[in-house]
């Protein structure tokens, strides 16, 4: 065989070899990326992410479901999608949640400063 024919089936080896190697992603399932999501849903739900970011909470939720619909459906790519959707969701609505649990953290500690300036105060004169 030549060298340009040899270089040719290489070529078109590694070609056939990604191919279906993409495709095969694709309907494998999506197991891992539900599992990660569900996590994540029920870390931001634990953090307070129902009572600080209500909505963002609701959609991870919804997400969550669907994704799980397009398991049952056998739809790996649309549960994946869904799944990193959900996650995303979830991760904002856990971010949401700690900065206001930390902000009213700092305006309880604000005030506590703000009554020991007056006490002070009130003793200097």
């Amino acid at each position: 065989m030549k060298k340009t024919t040899r270089r040719g089936l290489a070529l078109l080896s590694v070609a056939a070899l990604a191919l279906t190697v993409g495709c095969t992603s694709l309907k494998t399932p999506a197991t891992a990326d539900v599992a990660v999501s569900k996590a994540a849903v029920d870390n931001a739900a634990s953090a307070g992410g129902a009572q600080y970011a209500p909505v963002e909470m609701n959609a991870a939720r919804e997400k969550l479901a669907l994704a799980n619909k397009a398991m049952l459906a056998k739809d790996y790519k649309e549960a994946r999608e869904l799944a990193n959707q959900a996650q995303a969701d979830a991760k904002l609505a856990q971010s949401k949640a700690n900065s206001e649990k930390a902000q009213a953290a700092a305006n309880v500690l604000q005030d506590d400063i703000r009554v020991l300036r007056e006490e002070l105060n009130r003793a200097q004169q």
